[in-house]
């Protein structure tokens, strides 16, 4: 089970950039966030921060710069587990919206910077609650209810949501030229998006038409 709709792959490098542009395209689609955790941190981990709203963390690494707020969209490697440490749920590189996900990752994702890495605790209460959480595929309980959730997160960029829209609009009117340039010539499709962030794209989409987004 991913904490977006769908599981996105790893991007190779060159395409980042058609990748962020690509995001906007999936944030129509919605997202969601799925977290679990531990008991005991601060004995197991210590320095472990707790903010008035329940949520734990550590700092693993510490980023430079500035945080994202509500409007940004963040790329991040992530690995979640649950409290007898199994790992549900991994990806190194994911892109969604800060708001797109349960309160408890979202707050994280606030107090960090670029490079940033941290691990998270999030209660249920600011996760998914007392409801268990199945896998769409199968069917199977993948979170039971009332779970804690546990994340280790590098913030590896984010971008404000006006930025990926103009990168967006951007693309759009290169695949037009290119069309315009292909049909003139009497044939040919226009290169669009990298294969793969396209599946991604409509994998999403897919998700979005079969079930609501998680949040």
């Amino acid at each position: 089970m991913s904490i977006t709709a769908v599981p996105i792959q790893p991007i190779k490098k060159g395409s980042l950039t058609k990748y962020w542009a690509a995001i906007a395209l999936v944030l129509a689609a919605g997202s969601g966030l799925a977290y679990w955790g531990t008991n005991d941190v601060r004995q197991e981990f210590g320095d472990v921060v707790t903010t008035p709203s329940g949520l734990r963390y550590k700092i693993i690494k510490t980023g430079e710069g500035p945080k994202p707020s509500d409007n940004d969209v963040v790329l991040v490697s992530y690995k979640g587990m649950l409290k007898n440490g199994t790992v549900f749920d991994q990806n190194p590189q994911a892109g969604f919206p800060v708001t797109g996900v349960v309160p408890g990752f979202s707050e994280g994702l606030k107090i960090m910077q670029r490079g940033g890495k941290y691990r998270l605790w999030i209660p249920a209460e600011l996760g998914y609650g007392l409801e268990d959480q199945r896998n769409p595929q199968t069917g199977q309980v993948a979170i039971p209810g009332g779970s804690e959730l546990t994340f280790d997160v590098e913030l590896l960029e984010f971008k404000s949501r006006a930025e990926i829209e103009a990168m967006q609009k951007q693309m759009q009117e290169m695949q037009k030229q290119q069309g315009a340039a292909a049909g003139g010539q009497g044939g040919g499709e226009p290169q669009g998006l990298p294969p793969e962030i396209q599946q991604q794209i409509d994998a999403q989409m897919q998700a979005q038409q079969g079930q609501g987004p998680a949040q």
